[in-house]
């Protein structure tokens, strides 16, 4: 049974990276521009809504149709 129904699904930086086919380095420096919220474990590193990232994710596929 699922103590946190609610919770929110968190990606690490190499997942979100795999999403967008980019390097890692770039999905930090896009939560360092803004552009995704960062959310700090207590050991200090990067995690990021999925719901965030998935948001992202479809504005950035709508925009690489319109390039093409």
């Amino acid at each position: 049974m699922d103590q946190f129904p609610d919770a929110e699904v968190l990606l690490t930086p190499k997942e979100v990276a795999k999403f967008f086919h980019v390097n890692t380095k770039t999905v930090t420096r896009w939560a360092m521009s803004g552009e995704l919220t960062p959310i700090r474990t207590l050991g200090g590193h990067r995690r990021y809504r999925q719901s965030e990232v998935l948001e992202k994710l479809r504005n950035y596929k709508k925009w690489q149709r319109k390039e093409q």
